[in-house]
């Protein structure tokens, strides 16, 4: 394999994608298979693969990517937002067409943790008046 051109980072919820873009033919790869086997929905495919295509490259680099955590949604916004990183640092001028489109921007939304005397995070026990 070749030496990767660049390497970046992108997280969504509990999911961390580490991409290395390569140059290629547009082949990508998630913890060793194919795109198509790890992510099954053609949604998810989309979404986790549209900066290549709003820059008309997605036949110009190999990606490969090391996933871990969350789940497939998760997984798929933080392979997104890596992606767009990662083509961000090969040229900066593309920066505007992906930060229109958002995919520079982390979605910080997460799972609200539990507090104590609840049973969820705002699920109280029934009240009872008498």
């Amino acid at each position: 394999m070749s030496k990767p051109l660049i390497q970046s980072t992108g997280r969504r919820k509990r999911a961390i994608a580490r991409v290395s873009l390569r140059e290629g033919t547009g082949v990508v790869t998630v913890n060793g298979r194919d795109i198509v086997d790890y992510l099954p929905s053609e949604l998810l495919r989309m979404t986790a693969t549209e900066p290549l295509r709003v820059l008309e490259v997605q036949d110009k680099y190999d990606v490969a990517v090391t996933m871990g955590g969350g789940g497939i949604a998760g997984q798929a916004g933080a392979l997104r937002m890596g992606i767009a990183r990662a083509l961000v640092e090969l040229d900066p001028d593309a920066r505007p067409a992906l930060k229109k489109g958002g995919f520079l921007t982390r979605d910080d939304r997460k799972k609200e943790s539990k507090k104590y005397g609840l049973k969820k995070a705002r699920k109280a026990p029934q009240y009872s008046k008498r």
